[in-house]
């Protein structure tokens, strides 16, 4: 879809499933479906690139997005989030400050919020964006079992933690071979390792990271409660191992950004065997 990034297949199937629920149907081309939608509106805080798929899905289907933006999400998105008919609203310090006004502004204005993270009575839409990353790994799984090569390790890149649940979740259920799960977090930003931790979700503190679609401070309640019974243990990595990571994914022809490539940085700081089989995901080009 030309977004450079995983969050497509989440924000996007979200929205025309919530649609599916609304409407009962769901096409581009049905003029009264058309008339339902372009009364819809998507709302959401994003680090960047959950804001472009909920941007992108309520265009494709005629209905409006507001995306707020937190001071630390780079200007670049604007554009592209713009690009996507999307109104932009700068809102906050932080990530977490930005998921508090759009719950706001969702209600005050009876919009539908649609975020990638979950907390207790707010579950459904990030369960069906979830649902969505799930197709990464049942394609890896198909390309495995197919080559029969399977990997020893799978390292995992987490802001929130939806991708990485929904992958770990699809490879308990269904992957023949069974590798070892490692979650890969910003050292400024460890929610949930922190939070498999101490046993509860916890909110953490730090500086604002490079890996900027990874620097959330709370984790999805739903990530954690996956993460905590599928992940096999927890690594934090610097901004330093980020950057060269990023780079070294650049020179292979990899373009990608620290949080990127922030699963080869796990494995680098990891003391794997001679004879391990890593897979990475690089969940993000630079577009």
């Amino acid at each position: 879809m030309g977004l450079g990034a995983f969050k497509a297949l989440g924000g996007v199937y979200a929205v025309a499933q919530l649609m599916l629920t609304k409407n009962g149907t769901l096409t581009t081309s049905s003029d009264k479906l058309r008339e339902e939608t372009e009364k819809m509106t998507f709302v959401c805080a994003s680090a960047g690139n959950h804001g472009m798929a909920v941007a992108a899905g309520a265009r494709i289907f005629g209905a409006h997005a507001r995306i707020h933006l937190a001071k630390t999400v780079p200007q670049a998105f604007v554009s592209r989030l713009e690009a996507q008919q999307a109104q932009v609203i700068r809102s906050g310090d932080t990530y977490e400050e930005s998921v508090q006004i759009a719950i706001k502004d969702a209600a005050e204005n009876n919009y539908i919020h649609l975020a990638d993270g979950s907390w207790q009575g707010y579950t459904e839409p990030p369960r069906l964006v979830m649902e969505g990353y799930t197709v990464i790994a049942e394609e890896m799984r198909a390309a495995f079992a197919m080559n029969g090569e399977w990997p020893t390790h799978v390292f995992l890149q987490a802001g929130v933690g939806g991708l990485a649940a929904a992958i770990a979740y699809m490879i308990r259920k269904n992957w023949s071979k069974q590798p070892e799960i490692i979650v890969v977090e910003p050292d400024e930003a460890p929610c949930l390792k922190t939070s498999v931790e101490t046993g509860e979700l916890t909110t953490v503190d730090g500086a604002v990271s490079n890996m900027g679609r990874l620097d959330c401070k709370t984790p999805s309640m739903l990530a954690f409660e996956v993460l905590k019974a599928m992940a096999d243990r927890f690594v934090v990595i610097s901004d330093a191992k980020a950057a060269e990571a990023q780079n070294l994914l650049n020179e292979l022809g990899l373009p990608t950004t620290p949080s990127g490539a922030a699963g080869l940085a796990g494995l680098n700081a990891a003391a794997l065997p001679v004879d391990a089989k890593p897979l990475i995901i690089v969940t993000e080009g630079q577009v």
